[in-house]
């Protein structure tokens, strides 16, 4: 079964909570513990060798002279909460600040056990009933030791004072885990609730629902996801509605043609037009097929242009006699409409560095369209030039123009502008789009300047080819 991010989250705070309870019950604890019994052994031994000293200093012939260190002890022993003892080496209690046991005789004492350690936790040979924290000083004199000063400290007061240590670290760590419920209340709001939200538009994307938006409003991560979502969405909307766009218009351009050829055909058949009729709507026929031949190569070389990696055939060739090429095959076209081309050079030659066969295909379309839109008897001109590593290429008519608010759409496919008037029956409406795509891969631009009534200039650049020489400033027509 799937578990929610929130869950999982929330079991590891627990079990955060838990492992930091029991880290500090058990490991923390015992080094508490360890810590309180070093410190309380060194302070008694300090206090036991300084009775000690004062015990050997007092010390005359071979036995122990009490009379000036009892009260001593005593005060020591009030003071630490100890029990206080004078032992001679046999093990004889000499004195006992509680008072009690005094002249008994520890059996198998043997101080050299301790070693090299200044205090021993144990019930001191059984004679105690719990552990106690047990220290020795001997007292000495003339290089000889007479006897030991010895203090005994319940266990339990170590522990009573790691039981309080503990109660405060316990406290402490209830308020920082309390405290750091805010860091799971925000992670709530900021990244669970809005992870939610992105995972829902998420589905609804897949599902095909792609009016729907994600509502993350933060300015972090999940808010440039969630809009970057939404962006998404909107762009396979566009590009959802123009797939529709595309195929209607295709489907139109092929309907056309195909009705067309189909009439003349059937009319040709059935006697409706007399056969001496016949080679004029033949022709008409041809005519219709060779439109949709082109709409077909159009079509799929604007789709190979925009597949990924599309191969350029960089070359240096001189622009200039492309342009020269280009404009002499459009001769046959422009004798009926009577339109010369004016072709201004600012050099001779002009090398640049690009694909011929597709530059030669962006000048036959522009050329051909201003061809389209030029009136009767008018000029087109064509011009280059350098500005530092980049070539400049013009084809301008004085044709009909286009308004304003239509250039920005001339380079979509199958858009022709001012239909009532401009619209030209063989055109297919992907010229523009197709010059577009091929200087966009050369990574190069493209403009036009159009006015209504007074023609359109596109202009175009173009990589200039290294260390290509020109020649003088030539103009022809």
């Amino acid at each position: 079964m799937r578990r929610h991010l929130y869950v999982k989250f929330l079991l590891a705070y627990l079990v955060f909570g838990i492992l930091g309870f029991l880290t500090i019950a058990f490991f923390s604890a015992h080094l508490t513990e360890q810590y309180l019994i070093r410190s309380t052994g060194e302070k008694l031994y300090t206090e036991a060798t300084l009775l000690a000293d004062a015990c050997s200093v007092s010390y005359s012939g071979s036995d122990l002279d009490m009379t000036s260190i009892e009260p001593a002890m005593e005060s020591i022993a009030v003071y630490m909460g100890a029990e206080g003892w004078l032992m001679d080496r046999q093990g004889e209690i000499v004195y006992n600040t509680a008072g009690k046991n005094e002249g008994a005789v520890i059996e198998d004492f043997d101080p050299a056990g301790i070693g090299q350690a200044h205090y021993t936790v144990g019930r001191f040979y059984g004679y105690f009933d719990q552990d106690i924290i047990t220290v020795y000083a001997p007292v000495s004199g003339n290089y000889n030791v007479y006897g030991y000063v010895i203090l005994h400290l319940p266990l339990a007061t170590a522990v009573e004072s790691r039981d309080a240590i503990l109660n405060v670290v316990y406290l402490t760590f209830l308020i920082i885990f309390l405290l750091s419920l805010i860091l799971l209340i925000l992670f709530q709001w900021s990244v669970y609730r809005p992870l939610k939200k992105i995972t829902v538009a998420a589905s609804q994307f897949a599902d095909g629902n792609l009016d729907y938006r994600c509502l993350v409003r933060s300015n972090d991560e999940m808010g440039y996801l969630a809009a970057t979502l939404n962006f998404m969405a909107g762009e396979l909307c566009k590009m959802e509605e123009y797939q529709r766009k595309f195929i209607s218009n295709v489907s139109h351009d092929f309907r056309s043609p195909l009705t067309t050829i189909k009439g003349y055909l059937e009319a040709m058949i059935d006697g409706t037009i007399p056969p001496e009729l016949h080679e004029k709507y033949m022709k008409l026929v041809i005519s219709e097929t060779e439109r949709l031949t082109k709409l077909t190569q159009n079509t799929l070389a604007l789709q190979s242009l925009e597949s990924r990696g599309t191969y350029l055939d960089l070359t240096d060739f001189d622009i200039n006699q492309v342009i020269k090429n280009t404009a002499a095959a459009f001769e046959g076209a422009c004798l009926p409409k009577k339109i010369t081309f004016d072709l201004t050079f600012s050099s001779r030659t002009l090398f640049v560095r690009a694909d011929l066969s597709k530059i030669q295909q962006v000048l036959y379309n522009l050329i051909d369209n201003a061809i389209k839109f030029s009136h009767n008897g008018s000029v087109i001109f064509l011009e280059t030039y350098e500005r530092y590593d980049k070539v400049f290429v013009s084809v301008r008519d004085t044709g009909i123009g286009s308004p304003k608010e239509s250039q920005k759409k001339i380079w979509e496919r199958f858009y022709k502008t001012d239909l009532s008037r401009g619209k030209d029956k063989k055109g297919t409406g992907l010229g523009l789009s197709i010059v577009k795509e091929i200087i966009q891969a050369h990574g190069q631009n493209i403009d036009v300047i159009s006015t209504v009534d007074v023609g359109s200039e596109f202009i175009f650049t173009l990589q200039k080819a290294p260390e290509k020489a020109t020649g003088s400033s030539a103009r022809e027509e």
